[in-house]
């Protein structure tokens, strides 16, 4: 037998942890002295001791422990089930935290870069929405001054309301930026679904549960900077684009009078490598 002194060093823990274990049942001494009290614990305990130490240095609780391990010190299959869910929610914490990492990192390089930070990256969800939609391929983005007019005329003959905060989109199905024959669909998100025209169509446009957004300001010749910052942006972070682009205009011709002022923020949906 080894004294609680002794037993304590073996194992570097204090005389009080094992007190502690002992009041809560989950280590009690093989035997103690009535006259002195000391106690003493036996070379057959050190496994359930190494256990406890084991599964607390996991992060589980004493009172966890003390529900999991039965009193022959072995570990019932619940307990692996328990240890199978702690490791996936480290797991998902640690991979939270390296995002934040990269993300943190790669901001302080473009701080010490020669550039001034034009572009702020950020990591967001799109929501689901239903959309008064027009699908065409259009020679240049100049032609949507065109476009979306007509499109607006005849959302109003459909009696379409739009929906607040505003959400106008346009989906890129190129694949790619483009800066002519684009293929693209124009989107309004509207409170509820109209009767379907030649020109515009009512659907429901799913939720993005993750998508890299950037925001630009300037006219719509000079987003071919912003669309080369973002592929670049994702590809450096460890992520794939994961679905089509998108532009979502907050600023425009329709009440900004110099096109310096327009911003358009940029949608790209992207999941992890």
């Amino acid at each position: 037998m080894f004294q609680i002194g002794l037993f304590s060093k073996m194992n570097q823990i204090t005389t009080k942890t094992l007190r502690h274990y002992d009041d809560l049942r989950l280590l009690k001494p093989a035997f103690v002295d009535d006259f002195t009290g000391y106690r003493y614990y036996t070379s057959e305990q050190l496994p359930r001791l190494h256990m406890i130490i084991a599964l607390k240095q996991m992060g589980i609780s004493l009172a966890h422990i003390g529900q999991l391990v039965d009193e022959s010190g072995k570990i019932p299959s619940v307990i692996e089930l328990f240890l199978e869910l702690g490791e996936k929610e480290l797991r998902a914490s640690l991979e939270e935290n390296k995002k934040q990492l990269d993300l943190i990192q790669n901001y302080q390089k473009r701080i010490r870069g020669d550039h001034m930070l034009n572009y702020n990256p950020i990591i967001k969800s799109l929501p689901e929405v239903i959309v008064a939609s027009m699908e065409t391929v259009v020679p240049s983005y100049d032609t949507y001054f065109d476009i979306v007019p007509k499109m607006g005329d005849e959302m109003r003959k459909q009696g379409a309301v739009c929906a607040m905060p505003e959400y106008c989109f346009t989906i890129y199905h190129d694949g790619e930026y483009r800066e002519s024959d684009i293929h693209v669909e124009v989107c309004e998100s509207v409170v509820d679904y109209c009767e379907d025209s030649e020109m515009v169509t009512y659907k429901l446009v799913h939720k993005v549960c993750e998508a890299v957004c950037i925001l630009h300001k300037g006219p719509y010749e000079t987003l071919v900077d912003a669309y080369g910052f973002i592929f670049k942006w994702i590809e450096q972070n460890g992520y794939q684009v994961a679905g089509q682009l998108r532009e979502s205009y907050i600023d425009g011709i329709w009440n900004m009078d110099s096109k310096n002022d327009w911003l358009t923020e940029i949608q790209v949906p992207v999941s992890r490598l």
